[in-house]
């Protein structure tokens, strides 16, 4: 069984990446979440999961053990396959997954495309006493990927002339105030506060 995969981040989507470890390419599944931490021809590891079907061995990866876990316990419950589990990885974060059936909120669920009305209330019924843990695991994966954000906004900004230290701060207020923001949408925030 594969535990963990390291090596160069040698393609990279949305939805999956390749791995090239030591000359072997692996194809491995990915939420949004851990694409957004992911840079191309750069050195990464990631949590594996291996699921092994008839016909197919697949490979499913994590940039952290909480994202591998809670995947883990979607695809424990009946009707939810992977593809679905990774959607809905893609969706919410961990602590909104957690909260939403922890307060048996099937409709937040329910945002992940795919899943249905009895699908979500099979989630929380299976897993409303073994989510609690996933209230705070995600601010690490959150503070990288607004990073990350960030990094790509001022960067931008530093092709159009505008320094790095004049934009930080205005940069950082504004994840504070929105912490999905876009690239895109960072920069025209930017752009208006200086």
């Amino acid at each position: 069984m594969i535990f963990s995969l390291q090596g160069i981040v040698q393609e990279l989507t949305p939805t999956y990446t390749v791995i090239n470890v030591n000359g072997v390419g692996y194809y491995v599944g990915i939420s949004l979440m851990t694409s957004q931490t992911l840079i191309l021809n750069q050195e990464t590891m990631l949590f594996i999961q291996q699921i092994i079907r008839e016909d197919a061995h697949l490979l499913f990866g994590f940039k952290t053990r909480s994202e591998k876990e809670m995947f883990n316990l979607l695809i424990s419950v009946n009707g939810v396959g992977a593809v679905s589990a990774l959607i809905l990885l893609s969706t919410l974060s961990l602590s909104e997954i957690a909260t939403a059936i922890l307060s048996k909120n099937s409709a937040v669920i329910q945002k992940a495309k795919g899943l249905g009305t009895k699908t979500a209330e099979r989630i929380i019924v299976d897993l409303k006493d073994k989510v609690q843990k996933f209230g705070s695991a995600e601010e690490n994966i959150s503070v990288t990927f607004n990073n990350k954000i960030k990094d790509e906004a001022l960067s931008a900004l530093e092709v159009l002339g505008i320094s790095k230290r004049m934009s930080e701060k205005i940069a950082d207020r504004v994840i504070k105030q929105d912490p999905e923001i876009s690239v895109e949408e960072l920069v025209k925030q930017i752009l208006k506060n200086i």
